[in-house]
């Protein structure tokens, strides 16, 4: 690896680190825990719910995790799971991944939306 790539290597891990720090700072991460408990249903900390594990989801790819079968369109959204799309696509999960799985029409109020990505991003 050369000292160039090291450097971009860092300066990026550094700015999804500090995005998470933005995110959380913004919103209310307790009233993002207590508006989960709807997604927690299906999505959990821990592999084996219906959903996958959302633990560690901001600055995951999407579709990776081993553990859970994907839908067709999650596989081939080529999405990073940046705060940003987070919340695109947990205010709306059709308009943002055509055809995925899950059963979820999406938060509608802007505020809450940010609230559950800051404690998404608290999910280590």
């Amino acid at each position: 690896m050369t000292g160039t790539t090291i450097i971009q290597s860092i300066s990026a891990a550094a700015v999804l680190l500090a995005m998470n720090i933005a995110v959380a700072n913004a919103a209310d991460v307790e009233h993002g825990k207590e508006l989960f408990k709807a997604c927690a249903a299906c999505h959990s900390d821990q592999p084996g719910a219906l959903g996958p594990s959302l633990k560690g989801v901001v600055g995951r790819k999407a579709a990776a995790l081993d553990s859970f079968r994907y839908s067709g369109p999650m596989q081939r959204a080529n999405l990073m799971w940046t705060p940003e799309n987070l919340h695109d696509y947990i205010a709306d999960p059709q308009g943002k991944v055509k055809g995925n799985r899950m059963p979820y029409g999406g938060l509608t109020n802007p505020n809450d939306v940010d609230d559950v990505v800051a404690y998404l991003a608290t999910l280590k």
